[in-house]
C-alpha cells in the first residue's frame, strides 16, 4: 500500500515503513504526526484518487529527527563589471517514518 501526500508545498510518494525527509515541521522527536492532505492511495490494483484530496485519507508518521541539509553555494558574477557575490544556504528538514496509511 502506498500514498501520495502533500506537505511543505511538495508531494511525496510514501509507503509503510519508509523514512522520508520533508520540510521542517514543528513537532518533537518521537512524536506522532498526521498528514491529512492525501492526494492518492494505491493498494494493489485498487487506486483512489482525490479531487483534490482523498476523503478520509490519512497518513500517520513518527518524527525521527530534525536537521539541516548540506550547504548549497550561490554565486553571482558579472564579467567585466567587478561584481562577485557568494552566499550559502542550509535548508532545515524533518525525517519522518511512515507507520500507517488509511483511506475511508
Amino acid at each position: 500500500m502506498y500514498a501520495v501526500i502533500e506537505t511543505g508545498g511538495k508531494q511525496y510518494k510514501v509507503s509503510e515503513g519508509t523514512v522520508v525527509r520533508i520540510e521542517k515541521i514543528v513537532a518533537e522527536e518521537g512524536a506522532s504526526v498526521d498528514f491529512d492532505k492525501v492526494l492518492l492511495v494505491g493498494d494493489g490494483e485498487k487506486i483512489t484518487i482525490g479531487a483534490p484530496y482523498v476523503a478520509g485519507g490519512k497518513v500517520t508518521a513518527t518524527v525521527e529527527n530534525h536537521g539541516r541539509a548540506k550547504k548549497v553555494t550561490i554565486i553571482k558574477f558579472r564579467r567585466r563589471k567587478h561584481f562577485r557575490k557568494q552566499m550559502g544556504h542550509r535548508q532545515h528538514f524533518t525525517e519522518v517514518k511512515v507507520t500507517s496509511i488509511s483511506a475511508a
